[in-house]
């Protein structure tokens, strides 16, 4: 693999881009309400732009192109549940959300159901937003290894740092501005991307052919398993690929945790009309669903071309040499980034580098943000908001590279859905409950269910189940609810 300079070029020029952008932002933030909703003043593509700014990471990216070099077409599932969570925000949530005179969800829970809650659900959603944080620096790792071959604490460094300087000064008016200029960059690159690899393999047929020339009739199949045609195609052709249920239930987990995030929430109170947040989160969904596929054709066009380094070691444990024409990452998570270098025109590559690297400084900066907006108003409480909003959101950088380091073999959409879950257990029963069912449940009883249905989230994780961790962590928390509802009903006769 080799990096030309129009590959730097790019890179370096769409990181200045950025960061320009976020800087310039400083502008439009004023106080406390102008950095964490933009005054409420924006119009649809701000929106669009902070909800794909954040939406629209590492995890769609690379995480969707390195679960697709393993599971092929089932991949989709993280971006297909993201734009069915926006577009479930746009008809259920953005009226009642604006309507609630709040500035983050768990506000509207304290309202609603006390402190307690409010507290502990504020804990919970910022470790679930930490989590995909987290994976943000995993991508922007990967990224950084593949171009400048320098050690993963390196890279997991300078992507904090980058990640906290686009965001630290403009605050929301970054994530909103970036985002749209990242939405442009992003649907090109993307695209481009897509129909690179459809004409190198010749079509989707081409792309199958080659997967099973690879995993059938080399010597990577003594390590895949992969003995027939069926194999293959029931792996990488199969939208259940995991499984029904826990394919279905990571979707459910990313519907869920969109509706559960406070970045997005965010995006939807700054708009400056109804309509105007709606407009926003319905072209958030319409946007999502192309990229996701285009980052599907690209792993799984890796997956007919290369081999990991895991698998090489195997295949010469067992006396086997690497089978002809095939190359070698250093990990599956390396697939988008190593297909940008090696299969693209070296000026549109530079491009695509510099937009996927700006995929996920956004990403992780709008959750950034979102974090610690829940952490200042919902825990800290402090006097002055916007100069600990600014220190909590480098906190947060700091301990997100410390952690990174444990996850390093983990596949980052993994990470996601889990933080997805986490959010959700913690924040949309008590959220959904208070917005359309106020006055019905007693604070103690929702107090409990954000407890308990943390607990079965995080006990489902460790248990080996062929069912996504959400079933357990939703049946809990609602079951604590509906307990309690008909507890107090018993008590009151």
């Amino acid at each position: 693999m080799a990096i030309s300079f129009y590959h730097i070029l790019g890179l370096v020029l769409s990181i200045l881009l950025i960061e320009v952008v976020g800087i310039m932002s400083v502008r439009r933030v004023k106080n406390e309400s102008d950095f964490n909703t933009g005054g409420g003043r924006a119009g649809t593509w701000v929106v669009t732009g902070t909800i794909i700014g954040t939406l629209v990471g590492g995890q769609s990216t690379v995480g969707t192109a390195q679960l697709a070099f393993s599971f092929g077409i089932s991949a989709w599932w993280f971006t297909m549940g993201m734009a069915l969570g926006c577009v479930a925000l746009a008809i259920g949530y953005v009226i009642p959300l604006r309507r609630s005179g709040s500035t983050t969800l768990l506000e509207i829970v304290r309202k609603e159901y006390g402190r307690k809650a409010e507290m502990t659900g504020s804990v919970l959603c910022s470790l679930g937003m930490f989590i995909s944080i987290i994976a943000q620096v995993l991508s922007a790792s990967a990224l950084l290894m593949t171009l400048f071959n320098i050690p993963f604490w390196a890279c997991a460094i300078l992507s904090a740092i980058i990640m906290t300087l686009y965001v630290v000064f403009g605050g929301l008016w970054s994530a909103g501005i970036g985002g749209v200029v990242k939405i442009i960059l992003l649907c090109l690159s993307a695209l481009a991307a897509g129909a690179v690899v459809l004409a190198l393999s010749k079509g989707y047929s081409g792309l199958m052919d080659a997967i099973n020339h690879v995993l059938l009739n080399t010597d990577v199949q003594s390590v895949d398993g992969m003995n027939t045609i069926q194999d293959v195609n029931h792996k990488y052709q199969n939208i259940f690929a995991r499984g029904v249920s826990k394919d279905v239930g990571s979707c459910l987990s990313v519907i869920l945790g969109v509706l559960s995030t406070q970045t997005y929430a965010q995006a939807i109170w700054s708009g400056r009309s109804d309509s105007v947040a709606r407009k926003g989160a319905m072209i958030s969904a319409l946007i999502s669903i192309p990229i996701g596929f285009a980052c599907v054709m690209v792993g799984m066009y890796m997956r007919a071309h290369y081999i990991t380094a895991d698998e090489l070691n195997a295949l010469m444990a067992i006396g086997k040499d690497i089978p002809s024409g095939l190359g070698v990452m250093t990990s599956s998570a390396q697939a988008f980034p190593m297909f940008v270098t090696n299969h693209l025109p070296k000026f549109l590559g530079g491009i695509v580098l510099g937009t996927l690297l700006i995929t996920i400084i956004i990403g992780g900066s709008g959750l950034t943000l979102g974090a610690s907006t829940i952490l200042v108003k919902d825990v800290f409480k402090p006097n002055n908001k916007l100069l600990i909003s600014r220190i909590t959101i480098v906190g947060i950088q700091i301990v997100a590279v410390v952690v990174a380091a444990s996850f390093s073999g983990r596949y980052i959409n993994d990470l996601g859905f889990l933080s997805m879950g986490l959010r959700t257990t913690a924040t949309f029963v008590p959220l959904t409950l208070a917005l359309f069912y106020p006055g019905r449940f007693k604070p103690k009883w929702v107090f409990i269910s954000i407890i308990f249905g943390t607990a079965c989230l995080i006990a489902g994780e460790f248990v080996s189940l062929p069912v996504d961790s959400i079933y357990f962590g939703l049946i809990g928390s609602l079951s604590c609810c509906l307990i309690g509802l008909k507890y107090e009903k018993r008590i009151r006769k």
